[in-house]
């Protein structure tokens, strides 16, 4: 049996972050425009919540394509998938949830990839954002769950709310206690 070169090691690496990253990249466009449509909708504390969700995917983004580089990669700035427009705000979250939850997933798979190819550093930005994307996938179940058991009392309540994250460049996780210091 003939081993794989350390080139090909590599190779299979950069693969599965393009992918993750095409993820990503898909979920910044998805959760922006859930995020302009909410806040249209006067939902603005759900909007902002989507919104610092999304700058932790750019983060997740950016963090795949800096290995990307780093393995002697191009990094991707293809769409894993469409952006679903025009979902209320009852759709939005149990989709969230679903595409936080086949992130989860794949990213997993994603890190054996990377420790079957020797690569402890990619296996560990694999692990620290696997560990974000199950905060984004528990705020979305959350909230889907509120919405689905409080209904129109939940949303009454949420209605009005301010949609400022200000300019504060920390994402969901970072203001929740998580995932270390703003960069």
């Amino acid at each position: 049996m003939v081993k794989a070169s350390r080139e090909e090691h590599r190779k299979k690496v950069v693969e599965v972050l393009n992918k993750a990253r095409s993820m990503e990249l898909q979920a910044i466009s998805q959760y922006m425009n859930q995020h302009y449509n909410l806040d249209d909708m006067d939902y603005g504390e759900l909007a902002a919540q989507i919104k610092l969700i999304a700058i932790d995917e750019m983060k997740h983004a950016e963090d795949f394509a800096e290995r990307i580089k780093e393995l002697g990669g191009e990094p991707t700035t293809e769409l894993a998938d469409k952006v679903v427009k025009g979902q209320d705000v009852k759709q939005a979250f149990t989709f969230d949830s679903n595409l936080e939850d086949d992130t989860v997933d794949a990213y997993n798979q994603f890190l054996n990839v990377c420790r079957e190819n020797g690569d402890s550093t990619t296996a560990k930005i694999f692990e620290k954002i696997i560990d974000e994307e199950q905060e984004h996938l528990n705020y979305f179940d959350d909230v889907g769950e509120h919405i689905e058991n409080l209904g129109q009392a939940y949303l009454a309540k949420i209605a009005g709310t301010s949609s400022a994250t200000g300019l504060n460049s920390q994402g969901f996780v970072a203001r929740q206690g998580g995932g270390g210091a703003a960069e």
